[in-house]
């Protein structure tokens, strides 16, 4: 069985287990089902717990999240109207000055941050293109994408108003993997937990339910899933599909292991070796 945990309290444990690994949301939407204050807010205590070490993701939101608190789904372009106005909100809240804003989809009355990391809270915000980078860029501290695009980095350089991808700023990029010892069975897992990927974000983000997910890939192959994830106990195929991320220019990669009951051994036995191998890669 996935759990189906709530991100803040995990990273809240995990800050107090750790001391070294870094710590991010990846992402979390701070518009619909939690206001961009109270975003603000978990933002700079999760940066006091973890000393520094947490960044904050940000992105525009998924229907099958937002939909639950019964406000409705935006369509795209409100969606990054309230996405541009959140970041402003806790940008400001991060002053530790006392915030009263007006905007087109937010109001702020009178709120104010009394206890606030001294380095402040740096910002990723996903991008899916240009467009993104355009708006977002100039709130945003990091890039966020889930594709390996070398022109995606090469247009958030271009525009850079403070750091460019290397010289400060990160890209941050993600790619689910499926490790088991059986080859079969981590397809099998893998296409009951995670045949959703193939169908891309801009289809993903309005789906509503899990019976939407459903519907939208039962064409999906367990071969489909197994052509797009590397699955099984091959630590040689996992780097090969990191591969095109720093090839592209990206400085950081999330490993999403599809795990099931084998998360415990993967954790182990096999994420240390694979690290190394991918270090050895780079």
């Amino acid at each position: 069985m996935v759990p189906r945990f709530l991100a803040w309290s995990v990273l809240g444990a995990v800050a107090h287990a750790t001391s070294r690994v870094e710590l991010m949301t990846y992402v979390t939407c701070p518009t619909i089902r939690y206001h961009p204050a109270v975003v603000a807010q978990k933002a700079a205590t999760m940066q006091l717990l973890a000393e520094g070490r947490f960044i904050l993701g940000l992105g525009s939101g998924e229907n099958l999240n937002e939909h639950v608190v019964g406000q409705g789904w935006p369509g795209v372009l409100d969606r990054q109207g309230m996405l541009g106005e959140a970041i402003e909100i806790i940008r400001a809240l991060h002053t530790g000055e006392l915030v009263d804003y007006r905007g087109e989809f937010f109001q702020v009355d009178s709120a104010r941050i009394w206890d606030l990391p001294e380095r402040g809270v740096p910002i990723g915000v996903a991008v899916g293109g240009t467009r993104g980078i355009d708006e977002f860029g100039p709130l945003a501290d990091h890039l966020i994408a889930t594709d390996p695009d070398r022109e995606l980095l090469e247009y958030w350089n271009a525009n850079a108003e403070t750091t460019s991808v290397g010289q400060g700023a990160r890209a941050i990029g993600q790619i689910p993997i499926c490790w088991d010892l059986d080859r079969e069975a981590a397809i099998a897992r893998a296409h009951d937990q995670f045949r959703w990927f193939a169908g891309g974000w801009e289809v993903n983000t309005d789906l509503r339910t899990t019976a939407s997910f459903a519907g939208a890939t039962q064409y999906i192959t367990p071969e489909d899933v197994a052509s797009s994830i590397p699955c099984g106990p091959d630590l040689d195929e996992i780097v090969e599909s990191v591969r095109p991320y720093w090839q592209a220019g990206f400085t950081d990669i999330a490993l999403v292991q599809i795990g099931g009951d084998t998360q415990t051994e993967f954790l182990d036995t096999v994420a240390g070796p694979l690290l190394e191998k991918l270090r050895a890669a780079f």
